[in-house]
């Protein structure tokens, strides 16, 4: 049996303008972060679109169980961060164009590719995100308490609930597919592919987003365009799209490098992600859902307004 439970949340980002900078003390984090929500749109799509042709192949209700808590938790973070890149187009209407480009990316890949690999993407991609976002949630008094209370809330949620359902993708590909070498041998294409559509949403932001709005050149979470804007800006500053720090600079080398080891480790056979070392605060989100708190403000609510906002289905 399960132990997922589907969380429906609105975070208001209709009630007024969201930032595109929504956490001023850490710009590359905030870039980054856009760009996640851009990429969960199409991905959590497709992760819908793979169960529901899967479901009829399922033969343990066990299976089926897990497959349809994962798909709704899956489909509530696709129509959140959809309310948030709502919002940001908004301000930036070119940004709608990135967000056409992102979905596309992932229409083709729903239409190109077998089941079983985008079911081996699934598994792939959400095996990196506990250690991951353990990195985040264990420095989040840095990356998310300084920013909007809205933004910050929206990947808390979507963060704990990864961390929650982290055995799920592997779960539904055993299930189905059940080919170890299959799924390590999809890897390199597989994260090739995220990293092209990251990078097509940061590009996206540096054409439509002002400078003065972003701060910093989106693209600068990749090594090698830092290299060579370096060289570029270097013969002609007046063409910089902005300065280059990366969005974890200030987190300790220690936790960085867990992190990249855990999301390496990820990808071995027989890896179980229920044996990964989880963030302590996911324990408190949860504990504080439970208890009736309003989440989708985190930072800003009073207990006596946390029944606002909550649902489930």
């Amino acid at each position: 049996m399960t132990d997922l439970q589907p969380r429906k949340m609105d975070f208001g980002f209709e009630d007024e303008d969201v930032p595109f900078l929504w956490n001023p003390q850490n710009p590359a984090w905030s870039s980054m972060s856009n760009a996640v929500s851009f990429l969960a749109i199409g991905f959590e799509k497709m992760i819908v679109k793979a169960i529901i042709q899967s479901k009829s192949t399922m033969k343990d209700p066990r299976i089926v169980e897990e497959a349809m808590a994962f798909m709704r938790q899956e489909g509530h973070h696709s129509t959140a961060h959809r309310q948030h890149v709502k919002a940001l187009i908004k301000q930036y209407p070119g940004l709608q164009n990135t967000l056409d480009a992102v979905l596309g990316e992932y229409d083709l890949l729903t239409e190109a590719t077998p089941l079983n690999y985008r079911l081996a993407y699934t598994a792939d991609l959400e095996a990196t995100f506990t250690p991951v976002f353990k990195l985040m949630l264990d420095n989040e008094a840095t990356l998310f308490a300084p920013g909007d209370d809205r933004v910050a809330s929206l990947f808390l949620w979507h963060f704990v609930e990864e961390v929650e359902h982290r055995s799920s993708a592997l779960i539904i590909f055993d299930a189905l597919v059940g080919s170890e070498i299959y799924r390590m041998r999809m890897a390199p294409s597989i994260f090739a592919h995220v990293m092209k559509v990251i990078r097509i949403a940061c590009a996206g932001f540096n054409q439509h987003v002002p400078l003065k709005d972003r701060k910093v050149d989106s693209l600068s979470m990749f090594a090698s365009h830092r290299g060579k804007q370096k060289l570029f800006t270097f013969f002609a500053p007046y063409l910089s799209k902005g300065t280059m720090p990366r969005a974890f600079d200030g987190l300790p080398l220690s936790e960085q490098l867990a992190a990249l080891s855990g999301a390496v480790r990820s990808q071995m056979p027989r890896h179980k992600p229920e044996h990964e070392k989880l963030p302590v605060f996911a324990d408190e989100w949860f504990k504080r859902y439970d208890e009736g708190y309003d989440c989708t403000r985190w930072y800003t609510a009073t207990r006596s307004d946390r029944s606002v906002g909550l649902g489930t289905i």
